[in-house]
């Protein structure tokens, strides 16, 4: 309903609720266990996922991207919907099953050795 009279929804009631998943240091960090949902600005990206998975849990800032450059930390990628998605813009729209929660971000710890 719209219009005189139609409830306001608050901007938050309309946020997409995503589904994060971290590497066990960083579960262990952040004091989570398992996957986890939270609450994402949209467009849903992996910028704003980041954006509000620090605000959240301060103690991850610098842990998954350089606190200056932003950039992804190299042993870390991110993977979605069977792809990885660790070179990709991080402003680009993530598929639709991540924005609309059945599917999660999957955050990584590479693994590097000889």
């Amino acid at each position: 309903m719209t219009g005189p009279g139609a409830p306001i929804q608050d901007e938050a009631a309309r946020r997409p609720q995503v589904r994060v998943l971290l590497p066990y240091h960083l579960r262990t960090l952040a004091q989570v266990q398992g996957e986890f949902e939270i609450e994402v600005a949209a467009p849903v990206t992996v910028r704003s996922i980041l954006d509000a998975l620090e605000a959240l849990y301060p103690m991850l800032r610098g842990t998954i991207r350089d606190q200056v450059t932003l950039e992804r930390r190299p042993f870390l990628r991110f993977f979605a919907c069977e792809e990885d998605l660790s070179h990709d813009s991080p402003d680009a729209p993530l598929p639709e099953a991540v924005a609309t929660g059945k599917e999660p971000l999957l955050i990584l710890g590479a693994i590097a050795g000889g």
